[in-house]
């Protein structure tokens, strides 16, 4: 049996417990992980998952600017539980204690937000630096694979699971200078179809158990850059704000509906 078709009073005999932020949120009594949650799209949405009731674990490599994320979803609202914890995301076994660690913690994992980001190019494709390549598939290909490994089954066990890679439009539109950046991006997502089909076929003929998808910007823009370039247009970009909302929507819907799909929050090439 499901936790979420546990009755309260089965919860209080066999000492189970719903994790609660007591704010009433859509996202109440959820427990979602997010990678990559130090840079401006991780404060967001450790903000916006906050608000909307959900506990958020948070991970990343730098622990100084995850410490200050944290404080700020924590500040911003009051009795939310946000924790943050250094992971190193090429560990797979490290990973993988992570997601076991959360589990074991809170009971359930019902989200994992990907965020693990970076960026290499060249002026041409000739002058492609394939030590970028060496990084890059690290950054956006390795994380992936490690965090869909190591969170699918509790994905799978929480019957509402939701797994967000966020990826560029670069991926489905590359560009000469972008080669290795774009592959990576294109490798990654490619990775996250895989475990959607994974949720679907534990479904068999019914709703999957779970969901996979990715979430496609341009690129991501914040109020700093703003400040920083009053007179720029930034045209295209996603604000982080925005994604962070996007990312919170995704329990809205049924799997089936969120299962498999490319959402873009960028025009679409």
């Amino acid at each position: 049996m499901s936790e979420q078709n546990v009755s309260e009073q089965e919860k209080e005999a066999t000492g189970m417990s719903t994790p609660s932020n007591g704010n009433g949120g859509p996202l109440e009594g959820a427990v979602v992980a997010v990678a990559g949650a130090a840079g401006a799209a991780g404060r967001a949405v450790l903000l916006r998952l906050a608000e909307a009731g959900a506990t958020v674990v948070a991970s990343d490599a730098d622990a100084a600017r995850l410490a200050e994320a944290v404080d700020a979803a924590r500040y911003a609202h009051g009795g939310a539980t946000v924790t943050g914890e250094t992971v190193d995301l090429l560990d797979l076994d490290g990973t993988r204690a992570w997601a076991d660690r959360t589990e074991k913690e809170f009971g359930r994992i019902d989200g994992l937000i990907h965020l693990v980001g970076g960026w290499r190019g060249s002026a041409t494709f000739a002058e492609t630096d394939l030590a970028d390549w060496e990084l890059l598939e690290k950054l956006l290909i390795r994380t992936v694979q490690h965090t869909s490994l190591a969170f699918e089954g509790a994905l799978t066990r929480s019957g509402r699971g939701r797994y967000v890679l966020v990826s560029a439009a670069g991926a489905s539109k590359p560009t000469a200078g972008n080669a290795a950046y774009a592959a990576s991006k294109a490798a990654a997502e490619a990775w996250t179809l895989a475990l959607a089909d994974s949720f679907r076929k534990a479904g068999g003929e019914g709703e999957p158990p779970a969901a996979a998808t990715v979430m496609v910007v341009k690129a991501l823009v914040h109020d700093a850059m703003r400040a920083e370039r009053p007179n720029a247009k930034f045209a295209g970009f996603t604000d982080v704000k925005d994604l962070a909302q996007a990312i919170a929507g995704v329990w809205e819907k049924p799997a089936h509906e969120v299962n498999g799909t490319r959402q873009w929050l960028t025009p679409q090439p």
